[in-house]
């Protein structure tokens, strides 16, 4: 009956390491694929003379998921000055990824600049409305935040994050 129960452990332990090994071989795969398609693009763009929007683009994206934000910017800018960036959502998506890159520097007023030139392209797009509220807050303008919060609650109005952000704004002024 002793020797049951150490068995029982060490069954335990190999199904514990083996899901613990899937998810880390799992990590690995992303990331190699990742670290592939973005030294496919750097490639790319070193051998043409003019990159396509769409690449530099994706390139910034990946950079930014990496964290690599001042790569990311550069390659972001280089898309906005590529001749076959179309205006609407192309340009919106790249705009957007700049704000998105500035803002994880707290570089805040050029977040801003480039969340509103997103909109300006598509006036609808949520994301570019939320993370224009998020920079509001976080430069501690508080009544930007909450209009453009409830604007992005008009166009979805299911939006969780914005509708907790807007939430716990309302509240904020009421106190203050």
């Amino acid at each position: 009956m002793t020797d049951a129960l150490p068995l029982s452990y060490l069954a335990l332990l190999v199904v514990l390491l083996g899901g613990a090994s899937f998810f880390v071989v799992r990590q690995v795969l992303r990331t190699r694929r990742t670290e592939l398609a973005m030294a496919e693009l750097q490639n790319k763009l070193l051998q043409e003379k003019k990159g396509q929007a769409r690449d530099y683009y994706e390139l910034g994206s990946i950079m930014i998921s990496k964290k690599l934000y001042v790569q990311a910017i550069k390659q972001l800018e280089k898309a906005l000055k590529a001749d076959d960036l179309s205006d609407g959502e192309p340009a919106a998506l790249v705009h957007n990824a700049l704000g998105y890159g500035y803002a994880a520097q707290e570089q805040y007023d050029l977040a801003i600049r480039h969340y509103k030139e997103a909109l300006k392209q598509v006036p609808e797009y949520v994301v570019a409305l939320n993370n224009l509220a998020l920079a509001y807050e976080r430069k501690q303008l508080m009544a930007q935040a909450l209009a453009a919060y409830d604007q992005v609650l008009s166009l979805d109005p299911t939006n969780k994050a914005a509708g907790k952000r807007a939430e716990f704004l309302r509240k904020l002024t009421v106190v203050s």
